[in-house]
């Protein structure tokens, strides 16, 4: 547990940005935890675990079930420290200047086109499979630094920061995939109450109120209006976390955004992502069609992050070096970079949601779910055994990394 004095660290800061990697660790081990226990419940018992996660808990009104609660209401919350983080990241930290977020930039930038592309390859024709062309995009940023920590001492500062710079620009992309192609149609009415809520909130920021419950309270009714109007109302928490004050003014010790962030890591880690791996790793294997391991949508996606994404990261990282328009954090080496973008083929968390939005109700859901499992569980196995055999400071050939300076 982190002292006090770790918690008041200036935003941007390595000390800062180390307390919330080892926080995110910590959180996908328990995510873990939570995935095998709903693979293990749905297959002993299915009947009691789709009672639980699906029941409505009041008149059929299905926000009112598990499920649903989860991935439209807590998953809000889970955008909403995204949000920050970003924020943060792009005032102070790795994203604040084009040299340190180039290389992740040009890394993620790969890791989301190649992907994307590798699905449409093998599912195009196939109107229904083409919802899912998303679902390989995603970086999930907890199991992939929880399965780094396994490594240990062997992976560097600059290595955990690059991988968090590529996962927060990854899950930038997720948030626009989802705003443009993962809607439903625009309800104008509860469109413009948004609006109007957005405008009080931005109000607050300029009136210069520093307290955060009228920003919480505030953002529960922008929920409650992005929910209604057709956008997926997990955005309204991006949308919040760039309303609320992240400068620290006066004598504060913290901005009200950084006090968030820090109220918000533990219970994204403990409560949030548990609860989403509980009610959406459930797959009953014995439902799936025997041919489900050789569907399109299965390979798509599998081999979307588990070769695309690896292709795609460090393909475009080499070139933006062998271009000099990029550079990676000094000390790294191209072996251990090629494990981090392995590594990255982690989708879990992100890759499931979009799974949920584009399949769900839909004959191939299990077959996306199956595939993000296999293809997450594959990328962690390699990219671990690439980093474990991993020389700390040389590259393959035995010689010093060379620095990818820009031009």
């Amino acid at each position: 547990m982190a002292s006090n004095a770790d918690r008041t660290l200036p935003a941007g800061s390595l000390g800062t940005l180390l307390l919330f990697l080892r926080s995110e660790a910590a959180g996908g081990v328990v995510l873990i935890v939570s995935a095998i226990v709903a693979m293990i419940w749905a297959n002993v018992d299915y009947h009691s675990y789709h009672a639980a996660i699906e029941t409505p808990w009041l008149a059929n009104i299905k926000i009112l079930d598990a499920h649903h609660a989860v991935n439209d209401g807590l998953m809000a919350v889970f955008f909403l420290l995204v949000g920050l983080e970003i924020r943060r990241e792009m005032m102070d930290g790795e994203l604040s200047s084009l040299t340190r977020i180039a290389a992740p930039a040009f890394a993620a930038i790969g890791g989301t086109v190649v992907p994307a592309l590798l699905f449409v390859a093998l599912n195009y024709g196939d109107r229904l499979a083409m919802r899912g062309w998303a679902i390989p995009m995603a970086t999930d940023i907890a199991f992939s630094l929880a399965v780094l920590q396994v490594v240990g001492s062997r992976v560097p500062a600059g290595l955990k920061i690059f991988l968090t710079a590529l996962a927060i620009i990854d899950d930038i992309a997720a948030i626009g995939v989802i705003a443009i192609f993962y809607s439903d149609a625009i309800n104008v009415l509860a469109a413009g109450g948004a609006v109007v809520s957005i405008a009080v909130l931005f109000g607050l920021t300029r009136a210069g109120v520093r307290t955060l419950w009228p920003y919480l309270l505030g953002g529960a009714v922008l929920w409650a209006f992005v929910a209604g109007s057709g956008v997926h109302a997990t955005l309204a928490g991006v949308v919040l976390a760039f309303l609320v004050p992240m400068r620290a003014r006066g004598d504060e010790v913290q901005s009200p955004g950084i006090r968030l962030e820090h109220a918000l890591t533990g219970v994204v880690a403990w409560v949030v992502l548990p609860l989403f791996g509980l009610t959406n790793a459930g797959l009953p294997l014995n439902d799936l069609p025997a041919g489900a391991f050789a569907s399109p949508v299965f390979l798509g996606i599998a081999a979307g992050l588990f070769i695309g994404k690896q292709a795609g990261i460090y393909g475009v990282t080499r070139i933006a070096a062998a271009l000099g328009v990029a550079r990676l954090p000094e000390g790294l080496t191209w072996r251990q970079v090629y494990g981090v973008a392995i590594l990255c083929g982690i989708g879990f968390t992100m890759s499931l949601f979009v799974a949920e939005l584009a399949f769900y109700g839909y004959p191939v859901h299990g077959e996306a779910k199956l595939a993000v499992f296999v293809g997450s569980l594959l990328s962690a196995l390699v990219g671990l055994a690439v980093l474990a055999s991993a020389p700390a400071t040389r590259d393959d050939a035995g010689t010093a990394a060379p620095e990818m300076r820009p031009g």
